[in-house]
Parts: C-alpha cells; structure tokens; sequence
C-alpha cells in the first residue's frame, strides 16, 4: 500500500474520531485505532470507561461507525476489537 495514501487516510480517521472522542472523554472512556487492515477494515478498540459500558454497542453503531463511514468514505468496514 502506498505510504502516503496509508497516512493521509490513517489522518482522516483521527481527525473523525476527534469529533466525537470530547464525549467518550467526558464519561469517562476513550477509542483507540488498533489498525486499519490493506483491505480499508478499520479495528477500534474502546478503553476506560468505555470498555465495560452497556451503551459501548449504541455508543459505536449510532456514534463512531457513522461518523466514520461519513467522514471517511474510504473505510470499507469498523469493527470493535475485544481483548
């Protein structure tokens, strides 16, 4: 894969996140990127509070995977990633 493609998009997926990382924050939690696979799959990984929060499934269907998929158009797929 192309290195500059691989940032730039590695950039708008932050810069996506950022918008909604104020939030996650405020309670308590945060998301991390653990990649983002050649295949355009981006993996996220909840921490803090919000790794054991019953609302972390709403919290990414309704939040993280949709501002995501509008921001990044390039992302083919979000997955959680569990430890």
């Amino acid at each position: 894969m192309d290195t500059t493609f691989e940032n730039s998009l590695a950039d708008k997926v932050e810069s996506a996140l950022n918008k909604i990382r104020p939030y996650l924050v405020a309670d308590g939690g945060n998301v991390e990127v653990v990649e983002i696979t050649d295949d355009s799959v981006l993996r996220l990984k909840f921490v803090g509070a919000c790794s054991s929060c019953s609302m972390s499934a709403m919290t990414f269907k309704a939040g993280i995977e949709e501002t995501i998929r509008r921001e990044v158009p390039e992302i083919a797929l979000v997955e959680a990633v569990v430890d």
